[in-house]
C-alpha cells in the first residue's frame, strides 16, 4: 500500500477518535427515535461512511422511511424524497428543460433540477417504478451526473441514495436487475424489532409528544470521515480474507466449502471493493484504527446477498443465499 494512501501515524488516532465520537453521537441520535433496529442503523452508517448507496429491504411499517428522514436531520444533510410509482418518469427524477419567454420576447430553455440533486435522496419503494425510471436513478448513482438534452449536470459532491424496497413476492413490483443491484454498496435487511424494543416504541410514540430528532453534525463531518475511511490501513490478513470470501462465492470456485454446485452466479470485483471500504467504515464507527476479520464476517451478508444467486436445484432443496454466505464464512474463518 502506498504511503500516501494511509493515515499519518502521528495524527491518525486523534482524527479517527474525533470522527468515531461524532458518529457515536449520530448513532445515539438515531437510536433515540428508531427502536429495535441497531444492526440496520449500523449498516446504514457504514454505507454512508464508505461513500456508497444502500438498499433497505423489508415489509411496510418497519420504520425504513423514518430512518432515512431521521438520518437527514441528525446529520444535517439536504434531503429529498421520491415515492416511486409505476407512472413515474425518468424526468421526474433527473429534471427537465422548459421553454421560458422573457419580457422582451426572447425564448430560451432552462433546466429545472429534479430531486436527484440533493445530498441524501430517499427512493421510497424503488421496485414499484418501471425499469426505465429505475435505470435513470441507478445511472445517476453510478456516474454522479445526469445528461438532459445533451447537457451534463453534475450532482453534489456528497450524494447518497437510500432506497427502500418491499419484498418481491408482493404484487405490483418490478425486480431490480442484477447489474443494477450491484450498484448498491450494501443490502440492508430490515426485520421486526424484538419484544422489548417494540414495547419501548409503543410507549414513546403513543403517550404524549413523540421525541424529535436533533442535528448532531453536518455535511463537512461526513466528508471528513469518508476521507479518513479511504486512508485507514488494512492488514494483509484482512485483505486476504476479503479476497478468499468473495472468490469462494463464485460458481467456478475451487474452495471446498460445501456449497460448490449451489451457486448460479456470484459476486464480481466490485464486491471486493465494497467489502474493503465497508470494513474500514465499520472500524471507524467503532473507534478502531484498523479493521479485523470480525468486520469481514459481520458485513459479508450485506455486501454479498444481492450480488449472488443460487441455482434451481439448491433452491429446490431449501437452501438460501444467507445460509450459503454463513457456510462460506464458517469454512473460511
Amino acid at each position: 500500500m502506498n504511503k500516501v494512501d494511509i493515515l499519518d501515524e502521528r495524527d491518525a488516532p486523534g482524527r479517527l477518535n474525533a470522527a468515531a465520537e461524532t458518529f457515536r453521537r449520530v448513532r445515539d441520535g438515531l437510536n433515540a427515535v428508531i427502536f429495535g433496529q441497531d444492526a440496520v442503523i449500523e449498516e446504514t452508517l457504514v454505507t454512508l461512511l464508505a461513500g456508497g448507496h444502500g438498499l433497505l429491504i423489508g415489509v411496510p411499517g418497519l420504520a425504513k422511511t423514518k430512518l432515512v428522514d431521521t438520518l437527514g436531520i441528525v446529520m444535517g444533510l439536504q434531503t429529498s424524497r421520491v415515492q416511486f410509482t409505476p407512472d413515474l418518469m425518468p424526468s421526474d427524477i433527473t429534471g427537465s428543460e422548459v421553454m421560458e419567454e422573457s419580457i422582451s420576447g426572447e425564448r430560451a430553455f432552462r433546466f429545472i433540477r429534479g430531486p436527484v440533486f440533493t445530498q441524501l435522496l430517499m427512493a421510497d419503494e424503488i421496485n414499484r417504478a418501471s425499469p426505465r425510471t429505475q435505470s435513470a436513478l441507478l445511472q445517476a448513482m453510478q456516474e454522479k451526473h445526469v445528461t438532459v438534452a445533451g447537457a451534463r449536470h453534475d450532482l453534489p459532491r456528497l450524494f447518497h441514495v437510500l432506497a427502500t424496497q418491499n419484498p418481491l413476492e408482493q404484487e405490483g413490483t418490478y425486480p431490480l436487475p442484477e447489474a443494477q443491484l450491484d450498484r448498491f454498496l450494501l443490502q440492508i435487511d430490515v426485520g421486526y424489532p424484538d419484544r422489548e424494543a417494540e414495547r419501548r416504541m409503543l410507549l414513546a410514540t403513543t403517550m404524549g409528544e413523540e421525541k424529535s430528532a436533533v442535528r448532531v453534525c453536518g455535511p463537512d463531518d461526513l466528508i471528513e470521515a469518508q476521507s479518513l475511511v479511504r486512508r485507514i490501513p488494512v492488514g494483509e490478513k484482512v485483505m486476504d480474507s476479503i479476497l478468499a470470501l468473495v472468490r469462494a462465492a463464485r460458481p467456478d470456485s475451487d474452495h471446498d466449502s460445501g456449497v460448490k454446485g449451489m451457486i448460479a452466479w456470484g459476486p464480481g470485483p466490485r464486491a471486493s471493493q465494497a467489502l474493503m471500504l465497508a470494513v474500514r467504515a465499520r472500524a471507524l464507527l467503532e473507534g478502531r484504527l484498523a479493521p479485523s476479520t470480525d468486520d469481514v464476517v459481520a458485513l459479508a451478508g450485506p455486501v454479498l446477498r444481492h450480488r449472488m444467486a443460487l441455482n434451481f436445484s439448491a433452491r429446490a432443496e431449501g437452501a438460501t443465499t444467507a445460509g450459503v454466505i454463513e457456510r462460506l464464512c464458517a469454512s473460511l474463518f
